[in-house]
């Protein structure tokens, strides 16, 4: 008797479209920081680091902190830290009091690069929170990404300078997208609204890469030199100290992304600007992630893709709607809870919000819609 064992083909792994990534789980956060300190400087390096502690240490949601040489080259350092949840580190990180907090540290530090984790797992036993009372919050699963990181920087122009920035900031010369074999530009998108611009940057690999091969093209530089006299804050490219200042306020982070399950390649890329009421920022994006994650499930939502950055009291949020914004439910665009639920945004707003309250919900679109500059794509983007 003969036997025969089917042939067990391996399974097939069906990608989902639908990518989820955001800060308002409230699971812990782990930041990584990466630090090349300048030979011979370590222990002016150590006694500012040491200030530093102390004052982060009063820092609402900050747990701990730890800090580590490197056995093989004494100028690397690693600093790690542990917040409650990624919300009170955000608002600190890009915060004035952030900005002052570690100047010392400038004049000793060659290189510096972030990191930022959820916490998932675990390993050793129960963990208590920083008062050892209870289970620290863990992300519950993994989310699923598509291999983009997003990043915005804003700033403000002179009020009456709009048309000569917006058409300096349009009519330049697309950088090269390939930034090394594993870093490249996926797309830039430029909008203002009034006199503050916004300029929204895709990439896939590594995020300071690009910033700085983005840095280095002379069209580039070119551009932010022209637009220099008409900032309303002051900067001196030539000055690293004066540049790496303006780009640290003026950086725009991303804290919440949805891409839901259907596409399509037509859909227009729109941005809205949602003004918070100081100190507000924060809660006012969190309310536009989660109308933005359940709108990800309704096939009547004409917002396929949305990405959600905060700093302060900026809010913007970039969409691809599917028809265009002027086709859409003006509800359904905006990211806000049905009629009779709008309350809270419209408590969180630092704009006229009296077309939200009565209703008129096209009026108040318009009044976020941002103008866009340009929306750049690379070919194989």
């Amino acid at each position: 008797m003969t036997t025969t064992s089917a042939r067990v083909s391996p399974p097939t792994h069906q990608a989902s479209q639908r990518v989820s990534q955001s800060v308002f789980d409230g699971s812990r956060l782990r930041v990584v920081l990466l630090v090349d300190v300048y030979d011979g400087a370590q222990q002016q390096f150590l006694e500012a680091y040491e200030q530093l502690c102390k004052q982060v240490a009063s820092v609402p949601g900050h747990v701990s902190d730890q800090l580590c040489q490197s056995i093989e080259n004494p100028s690397q350092w690693l600093i790690t830290s542990e917040w409650e949840s990624a919300p009170p580190f955000l608002a600190w990180v890009n915060s004035e009091e952030h900005v002052r907090m570690v100047e010392p540290l400038h004049s000793c530090v060659r290189d510096t690069r972030s990191l930022r984790f959820h916490v998932v797992r675990e390993t050793g036993g129960p963990a208590a929170d920083a008062h050892g009372a209870a289970k620290r919050r863990l992300q519950a699963s993994p989310r699923i990404g598509d291999g983009v990181i997003r990043h915005a920087l804003t700033f403000t122009v002179k009020p009456g300078s709009e048309e000569a920035v917006a058409k300096i900031l349009a009519d330049y010369a697309s950088p090269e997208p390939r930034v090394d074999d594993t870093t490249r530009l996926c797309r830039t998108s430029l909008f203002m609204h009034g006199n503050r611009v916004v300029r929204a940057i895709e990439v896939r690999g590594d995020l300071l890469a690009a910033l700085r091969h983005v840095s280095r093209q002379p069209e580039v530089r070119a551009v932010e030199e022209a637009i220099n006299p008409y900032l309303e804050q002051d900067r001196d490219l030539n000055d690293p100290e004066s540049a790496r200042v303006f780009f640290t306020r003026a950086a725009l982070p991303a804290v919440h992304h949805v891409t839901a399950d259907q596409q399509d390649p037509a859909a227009e890329r729109h941005a809205l600007y949602y003004p918070a009421l100081p100190g507000r920022g924060m809660r006012l994006a969190e309310l536009l992630a989660q109308q933005d994650e359940a709108a990800a499930d309704d096939p009547r939502s004409p917002v396929l893709r949305s990405t959600i950055f905060q700093r302060d009291d900026v809010v913007v949020r970039l969409i691809d709607v599917r028809g265009g914004l002027d086709a859409a439910d003006p509800l359904l665009a905006l990211g806000l809870p049905e009629p009779g639920r709008a309350g809270e945004p419209a408590e969180l707003l630092d704009t006229d919000v009296s077309a939200l309250q009565d209703g008129d919900f096209a009026r108040f679109l318009e009044l976020t819609r941002m103008e866009l500059v340009t929306d750049r794509r690379s070919p194989d983007a």
